[in-house]
């Protein structure tokens, strides 16, 4: 009977997890998605616990309430722009999570003799993907905190192949010599070793999608894990953790016309042998006021705002809020362009904006939103410029060439809300900045678009 409704109590979870990961597809339903997913894993926790009564409940009462600290201290202290590194941060823990997992099950059945082919084989791949997660996602999150510019030494990629073959041995003794540890202790070191040595190298601008493929990789240890204690839900979770990773992935990959391999394995874009910033700026660029920009929004009928990972870095969605409303006030359409890759993480810029309550509606994604900027009077610019330098059309030999871009360019005017200059995470010069329709608004993106909505507002 136990069985039965440890059985039950499983699909329940299963279902909800289904449902909740259907409904996390749009920002609308995005919430209940997520209330779904924490109502099927509670589900999971209580039947797996009910299921299990030799289990010792202090230990386990005591993680509960250490973990629930930790995570209201999360909740309360990290700000939406750090979201990127906590999901990393997220990820590594997932991965960490599987190999204790296996490494348990794995030592215990070596010690009483009691190991499979199935559960050695098992143990070996969630202790090398989770190894490689876990390492893996703190190097992501330090070059996402910008505390670690370390991007390895010549050879590493010898060193990483060599690896990986010293895995795939390590990996076939655990299952050859099931009853010596010392393999599983090694596989983890090299897959440790593994994790370092593949993410170093990548660049800040392929982190949303290193991000994505970690999270992948997080679920596919989780399987493995499943495999591990023979429970069908963990294997189901991590499955589909595993297969909407990858799904992300591609996603971002397409984005920024890179393929998987070319993010992974090739050095990251250069901007070296392009043309110059003095080339591309000199005595092109017009800098502007707040004022002079509330006297162009005040007459537009149609505006649209593109975010960038500088708006997360000013904290600039509440200003952005408001100054949407105030145009709306006027009687202006105020609406928001995404583009997929803006930001730190898949959906940053959506989070940053909803969690200024901005409507869900005015979100537009890339696709939807380029066909409108020749019908848009006034397009905003705030902290984004990859994803809107138009050289992605125009020169192939760029390193952003064919990359989907928002064409922002195609605006009536176009104001850019910038510190400076700088160029993004391509390293090269963006022609918008010094396009004859486009004007420069230099200064911190928050202070900025908070003048501009008190000039408008004097109007």
């Amino acid at each position: 009977m136990m069985d039965d409704w440890t059985t039950l109590g499983y699909l329940v979870a299963a279902v909800l997890f289904i449902l909740g990961l259907k409904r996390l597809s749009r920002p609308r339903t995005a919430v209940r998605g997520n209330q779904f997913g924490a109502a099927g894993m509670l589900i999971a926790v209580m039947v797996t616990l009910a299921d299990n009564a030799i289990l010792s409940f202090e230990w386990i009462i005591g993680g509960l309430v250490l973990g629930a600290a930790v995570g209201a201290l999360l909740a309360v202290r990290v700000q939406m722009t750090a979201m990127p590194e906590l999901v990393a941060l997220f990820n590594g823990f997932g991965g960490g999570a599987s190999v204790l997992v296996a490494a348990a099950s794995f030592i215990e059945a070596a010690d009483l003799a009691t190991g499979t082919t199935r559960l050695s084989a098992a143990a070996a791949l969630a202790s090398l993907i989770g190894a490689v997660t876990l390492t893996g996602s703190l190097i992501a999150f330090g070059k996402l905190q910008e505390a670690l510019r370390w991007s390895g030494f010549p050879g590493m990629r010898v060193v990483s192949a060599a690896g990986a073959v010293a895995a795939a041995v390590f990996g076939t003794l655990m299952v050859v010599d099931a009853g010596n540890a010392l393999w599983l202790w090694l596989l983890i070191a090299v897959g440790a070793v593994l994790g370092v040595m593949v993410v170093s190298p990548i660049g800040g601008a392929d982190m949303p999608v290193v991000i994505a493929l970690l999270n992948s990789l997080s679920g596919m240890a989780a399987v493995a894990a499943g495999f591990v204690l023979d429970n069908s839900l963990l294997i189901i979770a991590g499955s589909l953790v595993g297969a909407s990773g990858l799904i992300l992935t591609q996603i971002m990959c397409v984005a920024m016309n890179r393929s998987l391999p070319a993010v992974m394995f090739s050095p990251a874009p250069s901007g070296d042998g392009g043309p110059s910033a003095d080339d591309v700026y000199a005595g092109k660029v017009r800098s502007t006021s707040p004022d002079d920009v509330a006297m162009l929004l005040e007459s537009a009928e149609r505006v649209a705002i593109v975010p960038g990972y500088g708006l997360a870095v000013a904290q600039a969605q509440h200003a952005v809020r408001d100054l949407a409303r105030r145009l709306e006030d006027r009687g202006a359409e105020v609406v928001f362009g995404i583009h997929p890759v803006a930001g730190r993480m898949p959906g940053h810029m959506n989070v940053l904006l909803a969690e200024a309550e901005i409507s869900y509606e005015r979100l537009v994604e890339m696709d939807d939103i380029n066909p409108t900027f020749e019908q848009t009077d006034v397009t905003i610019v705030i902290g984004a410029n990859d994803v809107v330098n138009p050289v992605a059309r125009t020169d192939p030999a760029s390193p952003i060439a064919g990359m989907p871009i928002l064409d922002v360019d195609k605006s009536d005017v176009v104001v850019i809300i910038k510190r400076s200059l700088s160029p993004g995470f391509a390293g090269i010069p963006n022609p918008l900045f010094a396009a004859d329709n486009s004007l420069m608004l230099f200064g911190d993106g928050r202070e900025a678009v908070v003048e501009v909505t008190k000039a408008l507002q004097q109007i």
